[in-house]
């Protein structure tokens, strides 16, 4: 794929011309392959397939082994180079386009489930290390084109929505990924590492993944039902991508957004290794993991409705969201806090079994529910915030990427955190701190910079956008 040759102008048209082809274009009945709706979609099926399938295997603990520590140090490279690619990302996706940047990036995934099949036979923790730091700079690439597509392709008054059919087509794979070691281990209560075939279905699933990447359309090709398009902002360049990520680190935007990017993945490896991965049998662990993604389901179609339906003002959908996930927020970590109060060595006398241990297991499983409900909302309203930030896919796919990368650097440091045995109380005080902090900053973040135009001023202003400069006709699916 050459820069920029993915959409290219057709000639010389009138502006109203234009116009009317444009809403032609976006008038179409039924299925239409270069809709917002369906590219979101399509890359909530990738993530399913790649980061969701990810994020069952690190939800079982140590990646599924007993030993935890080679999977923390895995994970301390992949967010240390995905700290870096996260920032670069966006960029690089600018120019690359979103094809190429996706399949880039989901093809890391297989590489790192299988290196996980490669120590379960051989004990090859360097190799594992490795593919941790790749995936890094994978998951940078993928998860900044994701969040271009995610906040720059929906109608302006429909991202909330959207944001929530992504999260629950993404997180289906987690309930999917978790259904996998829970049906492969399921006679293996004992203290065990996972079985190779485990490993095997995860792979399978990333290597679709990356293949359905190459489906995904680059957002000048992009039409929305009113005729707009996505974006029609031609590739960059890198030195211009280049000097762009480094003035967001002076973009008061991104400064108040600090504390929730880097909160948004710190607490996983506390609720995962110490959580899910000491209180509960391996097969209970996996059963867990089901719900916790599907709680994921639920909490971004919550969110979702909240942000884009609640109230007539945007602003005022941002306020009262923060305020919804900030009184979830509370609620949870105050049951966590009781509950880790019950084992502050870290150390727990009989592992919890779905089947064998009756009413014990009731109370650890419903807060380990409440953290995937709350993951969902918190992350959704942040991409919310983001998305209300700006309209074209360049602006955001950057902004997105400083999330990413700030996100990642965050739970590099949380990794490490547990590979030098901190004591559990105080990092759920920190993980409860790092997110109450950032309520009141996104609020001040929303009273600033989100606007309250109208979906339709939205458009329009787009559409005066593509007017000026139109593109390839749309693709149809046949």
């Amino acid at each position: 794929m050459g820069l920029g040759s993915e959409g290219g102008v057709d000639g010389a048209v009138a502006p109203s011309e234009a116009a009317q082809q444009q809403q032609q274009e976006g008038k179409g009945k039924g299925f239409r392959y270069n809709s917002p709706l369906m590219q979101v979609v399509l890359i909530g099926f990738v993530c399913f397939c790649c980061p969701g399938m990810f994020n069952a295997l690190s939800g079982m603990g140590g990646g599924g082994q007993v030993d935890h520590d080679a999977a923390d140090d895995a994970n301390t490279a992949l967010y240390t180079t995905f700290a870096v690619f996260g920032l670069l990302g966006g960029g690089i996706y600018n120019v690359l386009g979103p094809r190429l940047t996706l399949f880039a990036g989901c093809s890391t995934y297989v590489l790192y489930a299988g290196s996980f099949l490669h120590y379960n036979r051989h004990h090859n923790k360097p190799f594992v290390v490795a593919a941790g730091a790749i995936l890094g700079v994978g998951a940078g690439l993928l998860w900044a084109g994701e969040g271009a597509i995610m906040t720059a392709y929906p109608p302006p008054g429909r991202k909330g929505t959207y944001i929530a059919v992504f999260w629950s087509i993404f997180n289906m794979g987690g309930v999917i990924g978790g259904l996998i070691p829970f049906v492969l281990n399921y006679h293996r209560t004992s203290a065990e590492s996972v079985n190779d075939g485990t490993y095997i279905a995860f792979m399978c699933f990333m290597s679709v993944g990356t293949a359905l990447a190459l489906a995904i359309l680059p957002a000048n090709r992009v039409v929305r039902d009113d005729g707009s398009r996505a974006s029609a902002v031609k590739y960059s360049r890198v030195s211009t991508e280049l000097a762009e990520i480094a003035r967001l680190f002076g973009n008061w935007r991104m400064l108040l957004m600090l504390p929730a990017a880097w909160a948004s993945n710190f607490f996983y490896t506390y609720q995962f290794n110490n959580v899910n991965g000491v209180l509960f049998t391996l097969r209970t662990s996996g059963l867990n993991n089901v719900f916790y993604w599907g709680a994921q389901m639920l909490g971004s179609a919550g969110i979702g409705w909240v942000l884009d339906y609640s109230c007539r003002s945007r602003r005022k959908r941002g306020f009262v969201g923060i305020l919804v996930v900030a009184t979830l927020g509370t609620a949870a970590w105050g049951g966590g806090l009781a509950n880790q109060l019950r084992y502050t060595d870290g150390k727990w006398d009989k592992k919890l079994d779905f089947k064998e241990s009756g009413g014990r297991y009731a109370g650890p499983f419903l807060l380990y529910f409440s953290y995937g409900l709350l993951d969902a909302m918190f992350q959704s309203l942040v991409y919310w915030v983001i998305g209300a930030l700006a309209d074209d896919s360049h602006t955001l796919s950057r902004y997105s990427g400083f999330y990413k990368g700030v996100q990642s650097a965050g739970a590099a440091v949380a990794w490490q955190v547990d590979k030098r045995k901190t004591r559990l109380l105080p990092q759920l005080i920190v993980n409860w701190s790092l997110t109450t902090v950032s309520y009141p900053l996104l609020a001040l973040l929303v009273a600033l910079a989100v606007t309250d135009e109208s979906p339709k001023a939205g458009a329009d202003l787009e559409s005066d956008d593509k007017i000026s400069k139109p593109s390839a006709p749309p693709l149809q699916l046949h």
